[in-house]
């Protein structure tokens, strides 16, 4: 049984790290919040989807070690449980004046939340910090 609180801490924990990984342009730390698994799928905005971990891997490593990483902040994240080993979590993400939409999925492998799935796109409203933010659970 999943104890929803205490797994809606960690993922959190586990969204926020990416974040800081990305706004750090962290390539190692970008690296240790993804699964190692091939069924990987990260889809940047304007961008297709990118299939695998060699693909989304190198998109990742183009961006943070290309010196073109923006700063990033992460905000409104919610946490939201299907199976006691797959979370998914909503969030805004703010960045150069503009707010993006994403969703990041999580799987617990071998006990530690990992990034199987990363999907942001534009949203034409700026959407306000809550006061609870990276802290909430569904």
């Amino acid at each position: 049984m999943v104890n929803e609180m205490t797994d809606a801490v960690v993922i959190l924990s586990a969204n926020q790290a990416f974040y800081d990984a990305f706004s750090t342009a962290s390539f190692d730390l970008m690296k240790n919040v993804w699964s190692s698994s091939e069924e990987i799928v990260c889809i940047h905005p304007g961008w297709a989807p990118l299939y695998g971990q060699e693909a989304v891997m190198q998109s990742w490593s183009n961006i943070l070690m290309g010196g073109h990483s923006p700063k990033i902040t992460c905000h409104n994240a919610i946490a939201h449980f299907l199976k006691f080993d797959l979370c998914f979590v909503t969030c805004f993400e703010s960045l150069q004046g503009g707010t993006m939409a994403a969703t990041n999925i999580f799987l617990n492998e071998e006990n530690s939340w990992k990034m199987i799935h990363h999907h942001a796109a534009p949203t034409a409203q700026h959407i306000p910090h809550t006061s609870n933010d990276n802290s909430r659970l569904q």
